[in-house]
C-alpha cells in the first residue's frame, strides 16, 4: 500500500476513487512509564516510553486504514491526516488516529 499525505503521487495516474478510510488506536502508559516521563520532562531529554507508544500506535492505526483501504480493492491512501491527542486525565491514554482516500492507481 503506498501512503502519501499529498493528493496526488507524481508519475501516476489515478483510476478510481474509493472514498475515506481511517484507522485509531488508543495506547495506555502504564504509571511507571508516566513517572519516569515526567522526570525526564523536568531534567529535559526525551521520553523514550512516549516515543515507543506512539510509534506502536502510529504502526496500529495505519495498519487499520490499510486493511480497510484494501476491502475497497485500493493500492493507495492520498491525502493522510495524522491526529495525535491524549485522552483521560494527565495524558493517561494516547490516540493516534490516521485518515485518507483509498485510491486505485497505475
Amino acid at each position: 500500500m503506498i501512503h502519501t499525505t499529498t493528493p496526488s503521487i507524481e508519475g501516476k495516474r489515478i483510476t478510481q476513487y474509493h472514498g475515506v478510510v481511517v484507522g485509531e488506536a488508543i495506547l495506555g502508559a502504564n504509571i511507571f512509564k508516566d513517572i519516569m516521563a515526567s522526570i525526564r520532562d523536568i531534567v529535559g531529554g526525551r521520553s523514550a516510553a512516549y516515543e515507543k507508544a506512539f510509534r506502536q500506535a502510529r504502526e496500529i492505526a495505519f495498519e487499520e486504514m490499510d486493511q480497510e483501504a484494501a476491502q475497497f480493492g485500493a493500492n493507495a491512501v492520498v491525502g493522510i491526516d495524522i491526529d495525535v491527542e491524549t485522552v483521560g486525565g494527565q495524558g493517561a491514554m494516547l490516540m493516534v488516529s490516521v485518515s485518507g482516500t483509498a485510491v486505485t492507481i497505475q
